[in-house]
Order: structure tokens, then sequence, then C-alpha cells
């Protein structure tokens, strides 16, 4: 039978998730992507191919910030915004589903479902606060592993007040409080709940939200940041299995859909080659015009594949020459 894979690339993370026929989840791994998302979307294949061998793959989809390089890299049939990708994997594993609350490493998101049917969604736009990059930062702060963050906010019996408008002044008074002795779990718990605040005041604003709540995005994992959302909505919120990779498994969604509405075979590279071979991005400003376009190329193996990024289109067009792509490869080389 045919597989499926899906590809999540955040600018913290990185995630690949593989489904059946049957839409069942085969595989998955969730990486940081530190900074590289080329070797992180490499690692993942490496992993995959260990895991997995070869597969027969009916398609594939790319999303997250990083879908573009992602798409190119991989051979993606499909590559589509994380809204997107995350409202179908919500609605695949919670059909009922109303509210989907999504935090990562940098963003967070709210999408609202009505008779099963995305219908409005808000991100965040000026402020990162309660996102994993900055849980992270205050974990290492107060000297406590990230992954026990959620465990100390649980055993707060009296959380204090954090001034939660915006990460700068969550971050000031945190330390405040805390030059005031006050206990761990207490200011770790008025930090969740703080930042749960600043997530409906700032990107639920306007949505009303109604069970069932699904709670997905890494930070989900964080048990003080649940249980600060069902205390402030006094609502059950529920945090699907696979809450870190349903980005990824949005994408091997999709995929699998495309490829039943076109029947046309992938244009996935193959799990073994994605895991070793070269790739290298480059840039050039096209000077031809008062543009001044900035042109994004991509090379595989020395070869170019894929060029984006001017205004008029001229630089679309990837017919080139023999002669053309060789004084490409030249270039980028060089």
């Amino acid at each position: 039978m045919p597989h499926y894979i899906g590809i999540d690339v955040g600018s913290v993370t990185t995630k690949v998730a593989v489904i059946d026929e049957r839409e069942e989840l085969k595989f998955s791994v969730y990486l940081r992507t530190s900074g590289s998302p080329i070797q992180a979307v490499q690692q993942a294949f490496r992993e995959l191919y260990r895991e997995m061998g070869e597969l027969d793959v009916g398609g594939v989809g790319t999303t997250g910030s990083g879908r573009r390089l992602a798409g190119i890299m991989v051979g993606a049939d499909v590559v589509k915004n994380e809204i997107t990708a995350h409202a179908v994997a919500a609605r695949h594993v919670e059909p009922g589903v109303r509210t989907v609350i999504d935090i990562g490493g940098q963003d967070s998101k709210i999408i609202i479902f009505r008779n099963g049917i995305p219908v409005a969604f808000n991100m965040n736009t000026v402020c990162a606060a309660g996102t994993g990059s900055f849980l992270d930062h205050q974990a290492s702060r107060l000297g406590i592993p990230i992954e026990e963050f959620g465990d100390y906010a649980l055993r707060s019996k009296s959380p204090i007040k954090i001034a939660g408008r915006c990460g700068v002044f969550a971050e000031s008074d945190l330390i405040h409080k805390q030059q005031m002795g006050y206990p761990k779990e207490d200011l770790i718990a008025g930090l969740c709940l703080a930042l749960v605040g600043n997530f409906l005041a700032n990107v639920a604003r306007g949505h009303r939200i109604e069970p069932v709540v699904l709670f997905q995005g890494g930070v989900a994992a964080n048990a003080g940041i649940r249980a600060a959302f069902q205390k402030r909505l006094g609502l059950p919120v529920l945090v699907p299995p696979h809450f870190k990779v349903m980005g990824a498994l949005g994408a091997a969604l999709l995929a699998r859909r495309h490829h039943l509405q076109t029947g046309r075979p992938s244009n996935f590279r193959g799990a073994e080659r994605i895991a070793t071979f070269t790739c290298v991005p480059r840039t050039f400003t096209c000077h031809d015009c008062a543009n001044s376009c900035e042109v994004n190329e991509v090379f595989i193996g020395g070869e170019l594949v894929s060029r984006w990024g001017s205004k008029c289109g001229k630089w679309y067009n990837l017919a080139l020459s023999s002669a053309d792509r060789t004084e490409d490869r030249e270039t980028a080389l060089a």
C-alpha cells in the first residue's frame, strides 16, 4: 500500500509524519530545527529510512514557515499553510472539534469550527508570550528542565499574579516576584495563568471558545498551560495523542487527498536520496529594473531545481538550457 508523508518545518522544530492508506500514523519524528532547516529535514529522513526503509509513496505534503524550502527538497505534491494543515489534522482526530488552540515554538493560533468546517482563525502578531521559545527561556532562567515546568505549576497552592500583557512585562514581573522570595511552584503557576490570559486577550479576541476544545502544538506537553486553559475557560481541554506532529499529520492527510483526487504519481525524491544529497540555497539581486528583486535559488546535487522571488516572474522559468544550468551551477559553487 502507498504511504503519505507530511513535513512541518517551523522556526524551532521540524516534524515528519507518515500515514498509510487507512490514514493510520505509522511513523513520526520531532526534532529541533536549530536554525538549520535543511539539516533538520535530512536528519528526519535518515531516521525514517532507518526505521521503514524506502517506501512506496503516494504523496508528500509540506507546511510550516519552511514549507517552501522543504517542498523543493523532498519533491512535495502539496504545499499548504499551517492553518489548513492543523485544521485538517484536528478534524481527523476529533470530528466534533469546535475550537483548536495551537501553540508552537514561535507562534500561537486559534481555529474556530462550525459544523465541521473551519470558519475563522487568528494568529499572534506582536507578542510571543506563551510560545515554546519563551517558556524554554523562562525554564532555563529558573533552573528547571522544561519537561518539569508543567509539573511545578500543578503543585502550586497559591499562584502569584504575573503581568501577562506581553512577554517583556511577564518576564520583568516574574523576576520581580522571584526576588521577593515566592516559591517556584507559585511563580510558574502564576506565569501559566498570565500567558493563557495573554492568549485569550490577544489571539482569541473576538472568538467564542466552545467545546470540543483541542490543544495541540509542542506547548500542549506543558500540563501547567493546559490546566490554566481549563481554569480560565471552565471547559475541558483535550490534548490529542499526536499533539506534537499535528501539522505534519495534516500535511500527510492533504497529500493523500491530493493523490486520490488527481491520481498522479508523487514527485517524491526518495527517502535515502533526501537523507544524503547536498542542498544549497543561494540568492542574488536582479538589477534589470528598478524593483531590484531578491531572487532565491535552490541547488540539489549542484543542479538548479527552483527559483522564486521576482515580482515580474522573469526568473520562474526553470526550462533552462544545459549551458544555463552549467553557468548557474558554477555561480552557486563560486
